[in-house]
């Protein structure tokens, strides 16, 4: 441990800026140890990084705030959003403290002292000690250190950071123990899903309007209608905080949610494909969970699909490709959507969530007078009306559609929503009704064929661009991965850009760990990364000490899919 940092910083006062290099290491500071992990090689290189470890006795948490799993994210979530308040925007520290969902990430971690992650480099140390991670932007004149405004950013503002916001006493208790119990009950009400027969559950009162695309925070005023649940999908549920809690409860099965434009049909999907994560106090959406197996799939031109079988979606193609191991460089909109759905269901999505808006219509519906006018044995699409209900009969895999163009998905729901002015009713019964009545329109297909599992080739999962590893979100639409950009602009359930990080490095685990080894499916390889995941962001602080938050394998698996050099073997 080193002391005397300001002393030194002094000394490097218009210094070579490549000096600063020096300073890796760790350093005694008033309250906690400041820990410069990786310098700054020029004023206009990628920040310098930087750790600031508080611990046990000085942040003096109570061990009922993390002493589970689930709370220690909880409060490690809320410290990371209370650091970087406490940084200030537009300044030279730079905390990922999230948005309005509190993900595992590798900006804050709350020491457990127990289980995979929780000590060693990347680790949370001991029980009750708070690590934050940040970027520092270090000041120069020129290529000169400004060693004084150095001494100001790191032995000034650094620890006063550390004492208002990563100390017990600093902070509000009432407003600490809420986010962690809102957490913890949002968690709680999801692991209630499965056993209750529910694949989503929205509770009563839920905000689900958001206050525009780029504004993910509720709705306010008089458009933030407050949800009510239909009778006939009301379900309560006792959380360990909140109490007994009322809602509607999405059953397994397919599900259909119809009703006329601009009111809430999507806005409630896209609450559903959210509710894979735990949100912060406030945000309306709070108790609105989705199993996390739950996948949004949609049409995707021009995405290149590798070695899938789409021959339940795609039969005969006029150029005579082998649609049961389909590659393609280009995909049209029914291809891909038909391969993201076959991929999902391969790296184990137990629910699907398409919205008509975003799908190929014509692998969504073939309607009697166009089956009647473009005879089957010209059309080599299956439409997935036809295939719902074998993905749940045969595979377990429920879907949730919103519907408002096509009156044939009557035919298979087993339940029906409607939409009204952002309030829900069930027409199920009205829905059958109208479903006795004949189109004329007859079934393509009958059965979901079991998937086919792929072996992905190690060695075309390159993350080294010019002998070194090449890793970088690009915002939320790209991830820069070895000499290839990987499009993630259609996989929707991205929260933020620290996520794709972390979707980036646990790929590039799957290789260095020897998940990937050419002999193991794609889902085997997976789960050997959940298990290497579930002591939070601990294995990926261990080699990248970089934002991040700790993906699903969903969206790993997602961009994987979407790599150009991807080979795959059968």
């Amino acid at each position: 441990m080193r002391t005397g940092l300001a002393e030194e910083l002094r000394r490097m006062d218009g210094a070579s800026y490549g000096r600063y290099k020096s300073l890796t290491g760790s350093w005694r500071m008033p309250g906690c140890t400041l820990e410069i992990v990786r310098g700054q090689a020029d004023p206009f290189a990628p920040p310098a990084r930087i750790a600031v470890h508080v611990p046990a006795g000085q942040a003096a948490f109570p061990g009922e705030l993390w002493n589970t799993p689930v709370r220690r994210r909880a409060l490690a979530g809320y410290l990371a959003r209370q650091a970087a308040r406490a940084a200030g925007r537009g300044g030279p520290l730079h905390v990922d403290g999230g948005g309005q969902e509190v993900l595992d990430r590798a900006s804050c971690r709350v020491g457990g002292g127990e289980g995979a992650g929780e000590r060693g480099p990347g680790g949370g140390g001991e029980p009750g000690s708070v690590t934050v991670r940040m970027g520092v932007e270090l000041p120069g004149r020129g290529r000169r250190i400004d060693g004084r405004a150095a001494e100001e950013i790191l032995c000034r503002r650094v620890p006063e950071m550390a004492e208002r916001a990563l100390r017990y006493g600093s902070l509000d208790p009432a407003e600490v123990a809420r986010f962690v119990d809102t957490v913890e009950d949002s968690d709680a009400l999801r692991r209630a899903l499965e056993p209750l027969g529910l694949v989503a559950f929205v509770a009563d009162g839920a905000v689900l309007p958001r206050r525009s695309g780029v504004d993910d925070r509720p709705l306010t005023g008089p458009g933030a209608v407050a949800f009510t649940s239909p009778d006939a999908f009301r379900v309560e549920v006792d959380l360990p905080h909140a109490g007994r809690v009322t809602g509607m409860g999405v059953p397994e099965g397919v599900t259909l949610i119809v009703g006329g434009g601009f009111h809430g049909k999507s806005t409630l999907l896209r609450a559903l494909e959210a509710g894979v994560w735990d949100h912060v106090p406030g945000d309306g959406r709070e108790l609105v969970v989705a199993r996390g197996d739950t996948v949004k799939i949609r049409a995707e031109d021009g995405r290149r699909i590798e070695r899938v079988d789409v021959h339940a979606f795609v039969g005969h193609l006029p150029s005579g490709a082998d649609t049961g191991d389909f590659s393609t460089d280009n995909a049209s909109g029914s291809t891909s959507q038909a391969a993201s759905l076959v991929e999902a269901v391969e790296a184990g999505a137990r629910t699907l969530l398409i919205d008509e808006d975003t799908a190929a219509t014509n692998l969504m519906i073939r309607d009697a007078r166009m089956q009647a006018l473009v005879a089957k044995e010209r059309e080599p699409l299956t439409p997935f009306v036809d295939l719902a209900r074998s993905l749940h009969r045969d595979h377990g895999v429920s879907t949730v559609l919103v519907m408002g163009g096509s009156g044939d998905y009557m035919d298979i729901a087993d339940q029906v929503l409607m939409m009204d002015s952002y309030r829900p009713s069930d027409v199920t019964a009205r829905a059958r009704e109208l479903a006795r009545v004949p189109t004329g329109r007859s079934p393509e297909a009958d059965a979901f064929p079991a998937v086919t599992h792929r072996r992905p080739d190690p060695g075309s999962v390159r993350s080294r661009a010019k002998g070194r590893s090449r890793v970088r979100a690009r915002g939320t639409d790209a991830l820069a991965f070895g000499e290839e950009q990987i499009d993630v602009r259609a996989v929707e359930q991205i929260p933020d850009r620290g996520y794709v990080a972390g979707v980036g490095f646990a790929l590039e685990l799957l290789v260095r760990r020897g998940h990937l080894d050419g002999k193991r499916t794609l889902a085997e390889a997976l789960d050997l990364l959940d298990r290497d995941l579930e002591g939070g962001a601990g294995e990926l602080l261990a080699v990248y000490d970089d934002d991040c938050a700790v993906p699903r394998r969903h969206e790993v698996a997602a961009a994987l899919n979407r790599l150009r050099s991807l080979r795959v073997h059968r």
